[in-house]
């Protein structure tokens, strides 16, 4: 995710965090956290680093036994990225597109 501000993914997070605990708890009638600690984040200076990031949350459901391909997994950005799939919230890195 590329932020077009300095505050924009984690004021993003913390609008979605929020919205879901109050889902989850209106709908089990319960009140109180969900989630352990605060959203982080970590800025991704190098190319190198970008890819391997990029390989390691698409291989996360693979690893997990989820799914055998990256592609399989509901969520991934795999199709987009590596197989040219269009997908109306995934705009492909151009980086990941000049491995091709």
């Amino acid at each position: 995710m590329t932020a077009a501000r300095d505050d924009g993914v984690s004021a993003v997070m913390k609008r979605v965090g929020q919205r879901y605990v109050q889902h989850v708890n209106r709908t089990s009638r319960r009140t109180g956290g969900l989630f352990e600690g605060r959203f982080r984040s970590s800025l991704i200076e190098t190319n190198t680093y970008l890819l391997a990031c990029q390989r390691y949350i698409e291989l996360n459901p693979v690893r997990a036994s989820m799914v055998s391909v990256p592609g399989d997994y509901r969520w991934s950005s795999h199709r987009a990225n590596a197989l040219g799939r269009q997908d109306s919230v995934v705009t492909p890195h151009p980086l990941y597109q000049g491995l091709a």
